[in-house]
């Protein structure tokens, strides 16, 4: 079982704020910290210095399918080869936020480009939100 070590005033005046905890008998010492109040206007919440983060832009990855080939063949693709990929037609394709997956979706088209249409919300990325379907 780990030993405690109580603080005593002695020791807490002796040392000063940049100092290591001095060690009783053998035992470490542990040292009290002031740490000074933050006021009204340092504290950041929903309406703070998080505001920038909510208008920044987010890498967002949309994979289809995916394949392997040996390194032979993918040095033999050229312009009109074909790879075939693991999901069906209408399979949900999958959104990734960095490597972790976030959501399915639909693809779809507008304005003659590619789009996705968000079935579900599945991953761990968005902890706590419930599932959309």
């Amino acid at each position: 079982m780990p030993q405690t070590a109580q603080a005593t005033p002695e020791n807490a005046q002796e040392q000063g704020p940049n100092e290591a905890p001095a060690e009783a008998d053998g035992r470490k010492v542990a040292q009290a910290a002031e740490f000074p109040e933050a006021s009204e206007g340092q504290v950041s919440g929903s309406g703070g210095q998080f505001d920038i983060l909510l208008d920044m832009d987010v890498p967002v990855t949309v994979v289809l399918g995916a394949t392997q080939i040996p390194v032979r063949r993918l040095l033999q693709l050229g312009p009109g080869a074909v790879l075939k990929l693991d999901k069906s037609v209408g399979a949900p394709a999958e959104l990734f936020l960095k490597d972790s997956k976030f959501a399915e979706a639909d693809i779809v088209v507008v304005d003659d480009r590619f789009a996705v249409r968000i079935k579900q919300i599945t991953g761990a990325a968005i902890a706590g939100k419930p599932t959309e379907g």
